[in-house]
C-alpha cells in the first residue's frame, strides 16, 4: 500500500522505521510544526521530521490538519491507509474519510483501558502489572475505534514511564506493520472496543509529577516512576525545586515524618505516609544529576530538614 506516516516523537521513529523497511511504499510524513526547545530555545524538528528528512522522505508539519492545504496535498498524495503513533493532533473527518483503509492508531495502552494523551504514565501510576499495545481504526473519538490487535507487556516493579514506552514502541511497531500487511491481505479484522473497562490518560502536568511525602511508600514510588523523565518528579527544599529521580524501597530502621530527611554515610532516607524510602539520583535546579549522598553533603542537609 501507498502509506502516509503521521507521528512526531521519538516513540515514532521505532515504527516510521519498520514501515520502511516494510513491503509497503512511505510517500510522506506528516508531523508536528517545528517548536522551539531547550535553554536556548532553539527551534527544533520533531524527531519523525528528522528521520524523514534523513532518509529523503516528504515532511508535511500543518498547524492543524484541517488546513485546507494539507488537505489537498493529502487527496493529491493519495495514500492508501495513514498509519499514526503519537502525532499530537486531532485529526477531522475530513482528512480522515481521504484514505482508503482511513488512520490506524498504534496506542500504548490496552484499549478501552487508558484512552488518552499518557496512557503509559497512568498505568505505572495507577500500579498495573499488565499493559500493552492496540492498534485501532482513528475515527472522531478519543481513542474509541474498533481495535485491529494488540499485544501484552508486563510492567516490572523497576520500571520508569521511559522504560515501559521504549518497549511497548519497539514491540508495538511489529504489531503496525502486520495490521498493515494484514490490511493489504483482506484478512484484517477491527473489533469495536468494548463499553466495560473504560479509563482515561489525561496528560499528566507538571503539578500532577510533585511528590507527595505523605502518601504511603509505595504511591511515592508509582509516582516518581510515572513521572520519569517526563515531566520529572519534583519536590522543594528550602524553598528551591528539586527533581526526584526513582526511589528505592525497603525495610529501612528509621522512624522519619512525611518528607523529613535522614542522612546516612552511604545514604538518604526520606519518610512518607509508612515507611522511609531511599533517595537514588536528585537533580536540584540548574544542576546535573548527582548521588543523593552527593547532594546532601553539598546542601549541609541537617537532622530535621524535610522536603516539602
Amino acid at each position: 500500500m501507498r502509506l502516509v506516516f503521521a507521528g512526531t516523537p521519538e516513540v515514532a521513529v521505532p515504527s516510521l522505521s519498520a514501515i520502511a523497511e516494510s513491503r509497503h511504499e512511505l510517500v510522506g510524513v506528516v508531523t508536528r510544526p517545528d517548536a522551539r526547545a531547550g535553554r536556548g530555545r532553539r527551534v527544533l524538528r520533531s524527531p519523525a521530521a528528522s528521520w524523514a528528512d534523513e532518509h529523503g522522505i516528504e515532511v508535511r508539519t500543518p498547524r492543524r490538519p484541517s488546513d485546507e492545504e494539507f488537505l489537498a496535498w493529502l487527496r493529491d498524495t493519495a495514500p492508501d491507509c495513514v498509519p499514526v503513533v503519537a502525532y499530537g493532533a486531532l485529526v477531522p473527518q475530513a482528512a480522515l474519510e481521504i484514505p482508503a483503509h482511513g488512520w490506524v492508531n498504534l496506542h500504548f495502552s490496552l484499549l478501552p483501558a487508558w484512552r488518552g494523551a499518557a496512557p503509559v504514565q497512568h498505568a505505572v501510576l495507577h500500579g498495573d502489572e499488565v499493559t500493552g499495545a492496540s492498534v485501532f481504526e482513528l475515527e472522531k473519538g478519543m481513542d474509541t475505534g474498533p481495535v485491529y490487535g494488540s499485544l501484552t507487556e508486563r510492567v516490572r516493579p523497576t520500571d520508569t514511564s521511559g522504560d515501559l514506552l521504549d518497549r511497548l514502541a519497539t514491540a508495538g511497531a511489529g504489531l503496525l506493520v502486520a495490521v498493515l500487511d494484514a490490511i493489504e491481505d483482506g484478512t484484517a479484522h477491527a473489533v469495536p472496543q468494548p463499553t466495560d473497562g473504560v479509563s482515561l490518560a489525561p496528560k499528566v502536568t507538571v503539578e500532577d509529577a510533585r511528590v507527595r511525602w505523605d502518601d504511603p511508600a509505595f504511591a511515592v514510588d508509582r509516582r516518581v516512576r510515572a513521572c520519569t523523565p517526563a515531566p520529572g518528579a519534583w519536590t522543594t527544599f528550602r524553598d528551591e525545586r528539586i527533581k526526584v529521580l526513582p526511589v528505592a524501597l525497603g525495610e529501612f530502621d528509621v522512624a522519619l515524618a512525611p518528607g523529613e530527611l535522614a542522612v546516612h554515610r552511604a545514604e538518604v532516607l526520606v519518610g512518607t505516609a509508612s515507611s522511609a524510602v531511599r533517595l537514588g539520583q536528585v537533580q536540584p535546579a540548574g544542576k546535573k544529576p548527582m548521588a543523593a549522598t552527593d547532594w546532601a553533603r553539598g546542601a549541609r542537609v541537617a537532622a530535621g530538614d524535610r522536603f516539602a
